[in-house]
């Protein structure tokens, strides 16, 4: 049974954070806040975990759109290839927050993801995230979890959250509620910036 864990997102307990990160590093499945919906996520350098993730949904991982939660945009060229100068004020203007970039994939990406033409880059604007990620080392690839019910598209109480999913992952977070709005996925790979699907993140400053 996975473990529930409450950290606070203006003050989180670098205790805490700790306890998530051995988690995640020993290939345990961690449901954490964003600045929207609750994520599932695994160390990106876990084929294990990252399998078991895909499994979750449904998916072959070589055709997963997960995306890679980052802490900032230093190490963006460790998985995207080189952007120009408009496309990085794009990002320096929108990051953190609630935004999803898919952006084009350089050769040095895990080599799940080898096969892919483009990643999805997420910088949330939420404290527990960013110092995860931060005292990992490294991203986190993670997607969105869905509720079954259609009116409540995303759930957003940690403790229905926990009473679902404490059987299929190793971890949840109580990071207070969530949003049900996801993220604004916005095409960066091409000449023009693209709005593939509107979310909590305004479209129209593009």
């Amino acid at each position: 049974m996975a473990e529930f864990i409450k950290i606070y997102e203006d003050k989180p307990s670098e205790a805490a954070i700790k306890k998530v990160v051995e988690v995640l590093r020993n290939g345990g499945l961690v449901i954490y806040p964003t600045d929207t919906v609750y994520g599932l996520g695994c160390d990106i350098t876990n084929t294990k975990a990252l399998e078991r993730i895909a499994k979750i949904k449904g998916i072959k991982l070589e055709k997963a759109n997960f995306s890679f939660v980052c802490s900032d945009l230093s190490n963006l060229s460790d998985y995207v290839r080189q952007i120009d100068t408009a496309t990085f004020k794009i990002l320096k203007r929108t990051l953190p927050g609630p935004y999803t970039f898919i952006l084009p994939g350089n050769n040095d990406l895990p080599k799940e993801f080898r096969k892919k033409k483009t990643v999805g880059i997420r910088i949330p604007a939420n404290n527990i995230a960013l110092e995860i990620v931060k005292m990992l080392g490294n991203p986190i690839v993670s997607t969105s979890i869905h509720d079954d019910d259609e009116v409540l598209e995303y759930s957003t109480d940690p403790e229905l959250i926990f009473e679902k999913w404490q059987h299929v992952v190793d971890m949840v977070i109580d990071g207070g509620y969530g949003d049900n709005i996801g993220s604004t996925i916005i095409d960066l790979s091409g000449y023009e910036p693209i709005v593939v699907r509107e979310g909590k993140g305004d479209p129209d400053i593009f």
